[in-house]
């Protein structure tokens, strides 16, 4: 039942997953909004969306499909490629989808490094918050490089397939939604997402201290 049980049965872990779910998300969408805008695209400084305000990323309907079944989403920041300089727009379409993952792998990096730097007591605050962290974000940047539209993986490749490749995707894209829920629902997604968690945390742990 999505995060309805945990709120039943401990809702002070609920409010902690709730919120480094939720700013973990706002950051993900903010990393795309300001990398689009330092290539040259403000459509989403001029909507206000770059902002930790959550109510500005917010999704009526993906929170409470998250609360229902664990399976969310907020609003993604518009990005307008139209903007970006001709000679930059697939450099930008790459840079721009993979910034959102990069923000997840990065506060993950952070939360484990302190892991390491001070070693919390099991069953303490910090080990919580900073284990629940990683995982979130490890999780996140996992699903976000499935290369089905309107992930960010499909965008990513489609700045180095031919335009015939990308016309494809395009055609998807309405549907992607529905392929992506039906799949994980399947559990045909889960050898794909461990397989990038296992190569996220491998290139993550290259910079941890031993």
């Amino acid at each position: 039942m999505g995060l309805i049980r945990l709120l039943i049965s401990d809702p002070a872990a609920f409010v902690m997953l709730a919120v480094l779910l939720l700013y973990s998300v706002i950051f993900h969408e903010l990393a795309h909004g300001w990398v689009a805008c330092r290539m040259g695209d403000e459509t989403a400084k001029w909507l206000g969306r770059l902002t930790l305000n959550p109510l500005k990323h917010l999704d009526p309907i993906g929170s409470l499909m998250l609360l229902v079944i664990g399976f969310g989403w907020a609003k993604p920041v518009p990005i307008n490629l139209e903007n970006i300089p001709a000679p930059q727009r697939r450099k930008g379409l790459v840079l721009v989808s993979a910034a959102g993952v990069t923000a997840n792998m990065l506060i993950a990096f952070f939360a484990l490094l302190l892991w390491r730097l001070f070693s919390p007591e099991p069953g303490g605050m910090m080990y919580s918050v900073l284990y629940t962290l990683a995982t979130i974000n490890i999780l996140l940047a996992a699903f976000n490089l499935i290369p089905i539209p309107p992930l960010d993986g499909s965008k990513i490749l489609m700045g180095f397939t031919p335009e015939s490749v990308n016309r494809v995707l395009c055609q998807i894209e309405p549907f992607g939604f529905f392929i992506v829920l039906g799949l994980l629902l399947l559990g045909a997604l889960n050898p794909v997402i461990a397989a990038f968690q296992y190569g996220i945390i491998s290139f993550i742990s290259l910079f941890l201290p031993g």
